[in-house]
């Protein structure tokens, strides 16, 4: 009896477009060498159990949720999460090996079972036996918290129904497998059903669930695409591992803003909430160094101070071939005022490299920075220091003039908490800015003018 021949097909791990034969580049997502090896299966009918023979109703007769959220009790995290973990939601964590998730999650979960709730926390990756080490650590005891090791998803799907807890995390998602699928943990196949069961398996129990993924070189998270559609919420915590900060910033929530981040110090017991984070994004000193100039960024919900470093260096390679690099700022936002700084104040850099930094790993986006990366440029240009303790903002226009900005008053509020004294600020700003006493109100219409009460005339 000759037993049937097994077919082959190779799947994109980005897109999870099916090829018959290994191409170098995938003709759908146009990724390269991401076409893997697995046993083809005949498409599969959606296998939900039928929940109730529901009917359409209107929406003013459905019954609201007397407590939606659960109330984690660490600010920064329900900060990020809008407020709190809500009811049924599933939400997808990804972060470089080491940088804390698995801490993160685990303090997480203390501070709710402590709350009196159930919590299950399915690790795929470490032991029961390395799992309570890291608790121990991080004095994580709470006997409403259960932990299990697991990677087979119809047992994990067991322990789920089983225990019925309130609160679950998976970690991590491209270690759990469904028997039925014919390839291994973390390819396509396996990441998408998976995610999908559980999704559909923590709505039903109204659970909130917690996923860890695993990220690309690139940093995004691995797995298709569809695996951050399926999900509530997706979430990145970031940072140098060779540092003590970390920053969790969400890129999609449907339950809240994807503008806040969370901001940690990692010590020796775990990770503990930064009291004052502009501290961190500012460095010593600021403002009294050439390049360097403080900025107050609004991000999310909160006003923080951000030190902005330049770098003007003559080029060692041709005109044509000069460098332009950022690090926590918008290139295109660098190029424009490096356009206007050219052309309308006489600051050419043509034949010199331009380096841009915001000061601790945060990314600023709003136009609101463009007058402190021009201060900053031209400080670095003129090899002169700003004034000391001085903050500056604003949205630079292509003729070199100064655009009002949102939320002013909430900037120079916050300047002035942290001690400093002088505010250069858009001239448009100053009839809604009111009284700000204490510290000195200096508006500008034009880059000149910010260069000049900036000392840098």
């Amino acid at each position: 009896m000759t037993m049937p021949k097994t077919k082959i097909e190779f799947v994109c791990q980005s897109c999870g477009a099916r090829a018959p034969k290994w191409l170098g580049k995938c003709s759908e997502c146009g990724e390269f060498n991401t076409l893997v090896e697995e046993i083809a299966r005949p498409e599969e009918t959606a296998r939900r159990p039928v929940l109730s023979e529901e009917r359409p109703i209107p929406i003013s007769e459905v019954q609201p949720v007397d407590r939606p959220r659960i109330i984690v009790g660490i600010g920064e995290f329900d900060r990020v999460l809008g407020g709190g973990l809500v009811i049924g939601s599933v939400a997808l964590i990804g972060g470089d090996p080491g940088i804390g998730k698995s801490t993160l999650i685990l303090q997480v979960c203390q501070k709710i079972a402590g709350q009196g709730h159930t919590v299950l926390y399915i690790s795929s990756e470490e032991s029961i036996i390395q799992t309570k080490l890291r608790a121990d650590r991080l004095g994580v005891d709470s006997p409403n918290l259960l932990i299990v090791s697991e990677t087979n998803l119809g047992v994990i799907r067991k322990y789920l129904e089983e225990t019925r807890p309130k609160f679950a995390v998976v970690d991590s998602i491209q270690m759990i497998y469904r028997p039925e699928i014919p390839s291994a943990p973390g390819t396509v196949s396996q990441v998408r059903e998976c995610a999908s069961e559980l999704t559909f398996l923590a709505k039903r129990l109204g659970i909130s669930l917690f996923i860890v993924g695993h990220v690309t070189k690139d940093g995004s998270i691995a797995g298709p695409r569809t695996l951050e559609h399926v999900v509530d919420a997706v979430f990145y915590f970031e940072g140098d591992r060779f540092q003590t900060f970390r920053l969790l910033r969400g890129v999609k929530n449907r339950f809240g803003s994807t503008n806040e981040i969370g901001i940690f110090e990692m010590v020796g017991s775990g990770l503990a909430e930064v009291a004052n984070p502009s501290e961190l994004f500012m460095g010593r000193d600021a403002g009294a160094r050439e390049g360097c100039v403080v900025t107050p960024s609004f991000i999310g919900s909160r006003t923080l101070l951000i030190e902005l470093q330049a770098l003007t260096t003559p080029s060692i390679n041709a005109a044509d071939m000069v460098s332009r690099r950022v690090s926590g700022v918008d290139r295109d936002r660098m190029m424009l005022v490096l356009a206007v700084l050219g052309r309308r104040c006489g600051f050419t850099t043509s034949k010199e490299d331009v380096f841009v930094n915001a000061v601790g790993g945060v990314h600023i986006d709003e136009p609101a920075a463009d007058v402190g990366i021009a201060v900053a440029l031209a400080s670095s240009i003129c090899d002169r220091p700003v004034a000391e303790r001085t903050v500056v903002f604003g949205e630079v226009g292509l003729t070199g003039e100064v655009r009002g900005v949102t939320q002013a008053a909430a900037r120079v509020a916050e300047a002035k908490r942290l001690g400093f004294l002088r505010a250069i600020l858009p001239k448009d700003n100053l009839k809604a800015l009111g009284g700000a006493d204490g510290i000195e109100i200096l508006p500008v219409a034009t880059l000149d003018e910010a260069f000049v009460q900036a000392r840098l005339h």
